[in-house]
């Protein structure tokens, strides 16, 4: 099965692409255009796709040349913290037990989470029920169920993890200009290991 870009998505909720794509310190919706890219920069390409009526999202940080350790470590942490969210999300676990493992691995990692971007529930449409916040946060105590598929997505920092949002109305990056990293997949729990939607095997 071939999937396609979502533009019907795109056209829904007015974004001017079919693909995010953000570079060095920001951090998601970032509009394609005519910048260049040089060595040094850190892309991160987000995506949603549509097959038969239900969407999958997801996104990935690169490297373009010559760039920074920091980077490196940075995409690194986002990967790295998106497995361990996943080994928490298992039917009768709850929600926040993913933001948790996932804020964890991150903080000892000396980064910081973006905490106003967050994972969600994906199905018909992109953005569903339940958010899932990549921190702890006990109000998000919705007990994961077998079948649910969602995305799991840390958006992290090198520095403070503050945000703001550009005058484009759609592109954000970190408030102090640190590099920003994003890593996602759209999973189905189950009572063991999700099953990775939008992964090779």
């Amino acid at each position: 099965m071939r999937l396609q870009p979502n533009r019907s998505l795109s056209k829904a909720y007015g974004f001017p692409g079919t693909a995010c794509i953000s570079v060095n310190e920001e951090a998601i919706h970032g509009i394609p255009g005519r910048r260049v890219l040089k060595s040094g920069d850190w892309v991160k390409l987000d995506l949603t796709a549509e097959k038969g009526g239900f969407v999958a999202d997801a996104a990935i940080t690169l490297p373009v040349g010559d760039v920074s350790n920091t980077g490196y470590l940075l995409a690194q942490c986002a990967q790295e913290a998106f497995h361990e969210g996943a080994r928490c999300a298992r039917a009768g676990n709850r929600v926040y037990d993913i933001g948790r493992a996932v804020e964890r691995l991150v903080r000892k990692s000396g980064f910081a989470v973006m905490k106003e971007l967050c994972g969600h529930g994906v199905g018909r449409t992109i953005h569903e029920e339940p958010c899932v916040p990549n921190y702890f946060d006990n109000r998000h105590k919705t007990k994961l169920t077998e079948g649910l598929v969602l995305t799991i997505e840390p958006i992290i920092a090198a520095g403070s993890g503050q945000e703001e949002l550009l005058d484009d109305g759609w592109t954000i990056r970190t408030a102090d200009r640190s590099l920003a990293a994003h890593f996602e997949h759209t999973i189905v729990v189950t009572r063991g290991m999700p099953i990775l939607l939008t992964a090779a095997a």
